[in-house]
């Protein structure tokens, strides 16, 4: 197949269309790099309290968890803009760079602190990882065919609920705690070599202007809604000064950049999407999705190795609700 033919505009979505069989290979790639991101959020429950007893500093065992989300939420503004700005290509190559160094480092953390820290610097790309997937969909995929390819996508993150933990079991009690991290080295260096050769550089034509006042004001309002709802009623009680002080800064944070946002040139959330209604409801149902199916994994953990269990018995119960999840999809 030709170039020419492999790169048609598509009347109907404004998107340039690539071949199906290279279609293909870059879903593969972002179905891949999905995995891998979501699996990352779930694989780790199992394995924490087996790590916590190797490492020790046990009053960090939350931020293993909440270090990855953290910089998940972070990044998910900034990386959608580089996308507009440098093409969705470099991005996704660079996230999938990021997560592979994360995940290298965590496996050879010799302490509770470089595994935090490790854990950041992986977050950050699962979280670049998963806004580019999204994004490229939108890009490469013709709007007719969407659908299939956001449900297949959506599948990915009830999969990752049933077979993350049991992967993490699996590990800790028949090889070690490390490969936990371990498998996504490999997996992902061949998510990097399948997206450079597959996905077309559909670079943006605007001259990059980055606001960086909105990363700063959205960084420290996700920042204090994240640490408000991962410390309260654990590390801190919910009335505590810290609790409502965190929860009043993020709030002024995040109202300080709405209103940047709607007088910035090139902002990185322009406020007209909060005009859209589909846009605002799409918001809303993925808020509240999230909510409702995202299991309390660390509360499982805390009360199963309590009870010394086996890492593979520590396997926590909201995978039925994984498992139906999926079947839905």
């Amino acid at each position: 197949m030709t170039a020419q033919t492999a790169a048609t505009p598509d009347a109907e979505s404004g998107r340039t269309l690539i071949s199906p069989q290279r279609r293909n290979f870059v879903f593969l790639a972002i179905m891949l790099g999905m995995l891998m991101a979501a699996l990352d959020q779930t694989i780790v429950a199992t394995a924490l309290p087996t790590i916590v007893a190797d490492l020790g500093d046990a009053g960090h065992q939350s931020w293993v968890v909440t270090s990855y989300l953290l910089a998940s939420t972070i990044i998910t503004a900034l990386a959608g803009r580089l996308g507009d700005l440098f093409g969705r290509k470099r991005v996704f190559q660079a996230a999938v760079t990021l997560f592979i160094v994360g995940s290298a480092l965590c496996g050879i953390s010799q302490s509770m602190a470089m595994l935090v820290g490790a854990r950041t610097l992986q977050g950050l790309g699962g979280g670049a990882i998963t806004v580019t997937a999204t994004a490229l969909i939108g890009e490469i995929i013709p709007l007719r065919d969407r659908g299939r390819y956001q449900g297949a996508l959506g599948a990915v993150f009830g999969v990752t609920t049933v077979i993350g933990p049991l992967l993490g079991g699996y590990f800790t009690d028949h090889l070690s705690w490390r490969w936990a991290f371990y498998i996504n080295v490999p997996v992902s260096i061949v998510v990097f070599f399948v997206a450079a050769a597959a996905i077309p550089s559909l670079a943006g034509r605007a001259k990059p202007v980055i606001d960086y006042i909105g990363i700063l004001l959205v960084g420290l309002g996700a920042t204090g809604l994240t640490l408000a709802t991962s410390w309260g009623g654990t590390t801190y009680p919910w009335k505590s000064a810290t609790i409502i002080g965190l929860f009043a800064g993020s709030t002024l944070a995040l109202g300080i950049f709405v209103w940047v946002e709607s007088r910035v040139a090139a902002p990185i959330l322009p406020t007209r999407l909060f005009a859209d209604r589909v846009s605002v409801e799409a918001a809303l149902e993925r808020i509240a999705h999230r909510i409702v199916v995202q299991p309390d994994w660390g509360g499982d953990q805390r009360r199963l190795s309590a009870a010394d269990k086996e890492a593979t018995e520590r396997v926590p119960r909201p995978i039925p609700s994984g498992s139906g999840r999926t079947a839905s999809l």
